[in-house]
Formats: structure tokens, sequence, C-alpha cells
């Protein structure tokens, strides 16, 4: 069995840990959101990248989602010593990871190359694949300006209204070599648990990617990030009100619905069910919060299920 995802950030990574109980991991690709990375102090950051990888590996800091487990900042705390602009905390061994990533892509390998050649490295099975190769930043229009993701996510505490999500020169990007295949090839697809907008939204934005997956929309499912109204981790549910859609299953729903068969809900929503089934959809309600990893299994077969048919 072949199954892609469509990932971005924590929820995605959690949510892999699951799949690959279920499905061997050599049969599973995830497609990953970019439109994070950025570069800092020279070095090519690729948060959501490094933060699937780091999860699959056993590496990753539980506490914070993000980083690897019992880094160190010795780096980043002398640097703090020549400049001001220490605000986006890389421990030492995650520099490691963005120092080989940088040489990498000055040799002239392409992104795609770089992630295959670091995800061996740390023994990932899954195979990851960047929504593009070419950079693609994601900027949120705000009341007191356009900030980058990172600008607006990390050293603004995600504390801005977001009236606006950008991706400047998507228009201009192609899909990263195997993401478009990896999509019609699947026997399953499935949309993980991640932000909607800057997250999903970007990988969308990548052209041509939208319309393979409605070409392929009997066989994909969707994991709704919102639980009662509200965001399991990060800024979804804020960004969905600002944006003028419904925080909710539902408003998540709507957003999908041109591409997705069949919506996973968590039971504190079941009471949605009728209305996105009113969208088109199947819906199938389950218990989505991943504490642990018997969680994890059991929301990965849920999803599996649903978008096997």
């Amino acid at each position: 069995m072949r199954v892609t995802v469509l990932a971005g950030g924590v929820g995605a990574a959690r949510f892999l840990q699951g799949l690959v109980q279920v499905v061997p991991p050599e049969c599973v690709t995830a497609i990953v959101n970019t439109g994070d990375d950025l570069v800092f102090h020279g070095l090519h950051v690729s948060p959501d990248l490094d933060i699937i990888m780091y999860t699959l590996a056993g590496l990753i800091n539980d506490q914070t989602g993000w980083g690897i487990a019992g880094d160190t900042f010795a780096c980043l705390d002398f640097l703090s010593r020549y400049s001001d602009d220490t605000w986006f905390r890389l421990g030492d061994r995650d520099l490691a990871t963005c120092i080989h990533r940088t040489g990498l892509l000055q040799s002239g390998q392409s992104l795609t190359d770089a992630t295959v050649a670091l995800s061996q490295r740390l023994g990932v099975g899954v195979r990851l694949l960047p929504m593009s190769n070419e950079p693609v930043p994601t900027q949120i229009v705000t009341p007191d300006g356009v900030l980058s993701f990172q600008e607006y996510f990390v050293k603004r505490g995600q504390r801005d209204e977001v009236r606006e999500v950008h991706f400047p020169g998507i228009e201009h990007a192609r899909p990263a070599p195997g993401v478009l295949g990896a999509i019609a090839e699947a026997d399953a697809i499935i949309v993980a648990p991640s932000n909607p907008f800057v997250s999903i939204g970007s990988i969308l934005a990548v052209p041509g990617v939208r319309q393979a997956l409605r070409e392929r929309r009997e066989r994909t499912a969707a994991v709704s990030p919102i639980i009662d109204g509200s965001a399991v981790k990060g800024p979804a549910d804020r960004m969905l009100r600002s944006l003028g859609v419904e925080s909710s299953a539902y408003g998540v729903a709507t957003l999908y619905q041109d591409f997705v068969s069949t919506f996973v809900i968590d039971e504190q929503d079941a009471a949605l069910a009728d209305r996105i089934r009113e969208l088109g959809m199947k819906v199938v309600v389950a218990q989505t919060i991943m504490r642990g990893p018997s969680e994890k299994r059991a929301l990965a077969t849920v999803a599996l299920d649903a978008a096997r048919g």
C-alpha cells in the first residue's frame, strides 16, 4: 500500500508517528510545507521538514514539539554577543542540520536531494518531499504590516491579527519532483491535522497540486486540526476567525471540500457531522487527540480506512 500525507508542523509529525505503526515507513510519502523556510545567519532552515524528520527519527524534543531533545544553545548564546538577531532559537545539533543542508544546497543539490540525504542519515524510512524546490515564503499581512511567517509565529508570538496570507512567487513555483506522482499513485491520501492556511494552504497553492488532489478526491481524507472550536496547538483557530472562516471542524471542511471526500472529526464535534455532510463529504467521528502512541496509531488507522473508502 502506498500512502501520501500532506503535512506541516507538530500535528502532522505526531500523526505520521501513528501512521508508521500501521503502514511500513517505506510505503509512506509526506509532502511537507516549506513556506516556513527561512535563511537565518546565512543558513537554510526548514522548520517543518526538520520537525517531521526529528520526530520520525526519535530525536524530537517532546516538550516543545520542535528541536532536538537535550540540545544545547552554546552557539546561539555566544552569537548573541555579536548580534541582537537571535530570536529564532536553533540548538547546537539543530544548527548542524542546517549547516549541512546549506552546504548541500550551495553545492548545487536541490532541497529535495538535501532532504533525502539528511533523512537517510537519520534513519528515517518515510520519504519526505518538500512541496517545491523553489522558495515560496509565507507572508502574513497584519495591521502593523507584512511579516514573514517566522516573524509572526516566533518573534512576535502569534499576537498579531492575521488579515491575509500570501505566498509570493507561488505562481512560478513547481511541485518538487515526486510530489504529483505521489498523489497520482497513492492508494490513500491523507491531509494531516495541520493549520489549513499556513501548513496545508501553502502546499495546495503550488500550481498543479490542488488539481491533482481533485482527481483523487475519492481516495483523499482529512483530519480536522480544530476540536470544539479550538486548535490543539498553534494559531489555526484565531486565523480562521480573522480570515472570515468559522473556527470549527466545519469551517476547515469548507476549505477542503473540493478535494477531500471524507472528513475525520473529533467526538466532541459529532454535532457538526450533518452540516459537513451537506458539503458533499462523508464524515467519520473518532477520538483525534494524540496523547500517546496508542492514540496516534488509532487515529492513523481511522484516517487510513477513511481514505481507502
